[in-house]
């Protein structure tokens, strides 16, 4: 290498590395990033003791990694870096054929897992309500054969086995069964309303109930362009997006949403979000504490809770066409006793559904001792 090439190699870097650094400064800082769907780091604040602590220029790190210009364009071209170097693995998604995104699912602390099972058994303990698992396999599991070679994975039957002491519904099989159909979003973690649907038959055959026909429902494309988490967290930013459907009309439904702690007008599907990156929470308005859905089609119809996680919000509508009333808890927000809920509601029936991947690291399931 001649010195000449040597300095000229310098001089480019310098320039690339002003030039960075001087649209960093000139460009707006942002908030969000909607394509990774989080908050991005803002320039911290300066103090003695964030100095001190290092906490400060951790800060600055952050700053400087998140505002980077034209970010987003950046995390797409590092990710097919990744993936022509041999990768296929990329914060913690599987990069598969066809296509799709599949969210890995790490071996569990089996510690908290006995826990969680023994919440259950403490709650079944707690009421003369029935209470019934449903534990939903994610892709990792039902979709394994997309797996690439050699990937580690947690097997989720053997949670499934684990729980064989309860009364389930058997979505494994639900699912596993229709595996050949788009059941999973390939670019969310989420499963979609065809999976859910599936889920509630399964639902409903374990309580010894008739569920509805796919020809029943009235079915409507409600976005073509769903980018889900997976697209956000691994970086591959150019496949297909998903199509996400609504199965239920409102037709004679009440929809009460606690949101905010108080009651309020709740809503199947929110459209207002399908304008946005978190289509997913187009479902029931997103994340809330507890939401009740009554059929005054069905005014003699059973009363159903469900202790849920977010794949329950493609399953409620569903079961709103089968149930008189649906009533849904979200540990994460709802901290009262489940048991003096279902009592002081008259439930006939209570569903702990979680999803494998959510059960095996809740930490509220704890709450079921209540």
């Amino acid at each position: 290498m001649t010195k000449s090439y040597a300095r000229g190699l310098s001089a480019l870097f310098c320039v690339c590395l002003m030039g960075t650094t001087a649209l960093s400064v000139a460009m707006p800082d942002q908030n969000r990033s909607d394509v990774e769907n989080r908050t991005l780091a803002q320039w911290p604040s300066l103090s003695w003791t964030a100095v001190k602590d290092g906490s400060f220029m951790e800060g600055v790190d952050a700053y400087f990694t998140d505002q980077f210009p034209f970010r987003d364009s950046w995390t797409g071209l590092h990710a097919r870096l990744e993936l022509l170097m041999g990768k296929t693995e990329l914060g913690d998604v599987f990069v598969c054929d066809d296509e799709t995104l599949i969210a890995k699912v790490p071996q569990p602390d089996q510690t908290l897992v006995d826990k969680n099972l023994a919440a259950v058994a403490a709650l079944t303990g707690k009421t003369d309500i029935p209470v019934s698992l449903a534990l939903i396999p994610s892709a990792a599991e039902i979709w394994k054969d997309f797996l690439p070679t050699g990937t580690e994975n947690y097997a989720q039957t053997d949670l499934i086995a684990q729980a064989e002491e309860f009364s389930m519904a058997d979505i494994y099989t639900a699912l596993s069964s229709n595996a050949d159909q788009d059941i999973f979003y390939r670019t969310d973690h989420h499963w979609t309303t065809l999976g859910a649907y599936y889920g509630y038959q399964a639902i409903l055959e374990s309580m010894n109930m008739t569920p509805l026909q796919q020809s029943d429902f009235t079915i409507t494309t409600l976005s073509d362009d769903f980018n889900g988490t997976l697209y956000s967290n691994s970086g591959v930013h150019w496949f297909t997006p998903d199509s996400m459907e609504s199965w239920v009309t409102d037709d004679g439904l009440i929809i009460t949403s606690w949101r905010t702690g108080t009651e309020m007008e709740g809503v199947l599907y929110d459209t207002n979000y399908l304008t946005q990156k978190d289509k997913y929470s187009t479902y029931l308005g997103g994340n809330q504490p507890l939401c009740v859905i009554k059929n005054e089609n069905l005014p003699e119809g059973r009363k159903l809770l469900l202790v849920r996680d977010s794949y329950s919000d493609a399953l409620a509508p569903l079961l709103s066409q089968s149930f008189g009333e649906v009533h849904l808890l979200d540990l994460r927000y709802y901290r009262a006793s489940v048991a003096q809920y279902a009592t002081a509601n008259d439930i006939d029936q209570i569903v702990i559904c979680y999803s494998i991947p959510n059960f095996i690291t809740d930490v509220n399931l704890a709450l079921l001792y209540q």
